[in-house]
């Protein structure tokens, strides 16, 4: 696992969020490259008692995915994009862009909803409801999200649907 934290070299990038207002300092920014590298940084946090956020592509306009003095969980480096044409789906990495989601699923003639930003991440636009550019046609992305692979705050790895770990999706 690499350990980003004040003083290394990719500190000050690897903080900076799309709202330049936003300044906060954590102790330790762990880039992830797959989800036992999100449970290590989750292990990690509760041992040393840091508050966690998790950053997918920093546009929360609030600065939910940075914190001061605490661990922030960086997916960006978890990007993938599988496109099922036939199925009319996408199994996304939570570090994609709505961007680059849009890049991999044009050439099928699917879309999402649309993120305002093309720089926005994925995972963090659905999860908040993903209000975009044809909402009002097709509704939100988060009404067309099948399924999600997710860390729990243990550190397990479980797939939540509506019919597996309802409680999470």
């Amino acid at each position: 696992m690499k350990w980003v934290r004040p003083g290394h070299p990719e500190y000050d990038e690897t903080r900076r969020l799309f709202n330049a207002m936003i300044d906060r300092r954590p102790a330790v920014i762990a880039p992830c490259a797959d989800p036992e590298g999100v449970a290590e940084a989750l292990a990690y946090a509760k041992t040393h008692g840091l508050d966690v956020a998790v950053r997918a592509g920093g546009h929360s306009v609030a600065g939910m995915s940075m914190n001061n003095g605490g661990l922030v969980i960086d997916v960006r480096p978890m990007k993938s994009a599988r496109v099922d044409p036939e199925a009319r789906t996408a199994t996304v990495g939570a570090g994609l862009t709505c961007g680059e989601f849009d890049r991999a699923t044009q050439e099928y003639g699917l879309a999402i909803t649309g993120g305002r930003v093309s720089t926005t991440g994925l995972a963090g636009f659905t999860l908040g409801g993903g209000s975009g550019w044809l909402e009002r046609a097709f509704g939100f992305a988060c009404d067309d999200l099948v399924s999600v692979d997710l860390v729990t705050a243990g550190g397990e790895q479980v797939t939540a649907s509506a019919q597996e770990n309802p409680e999470l999706f």
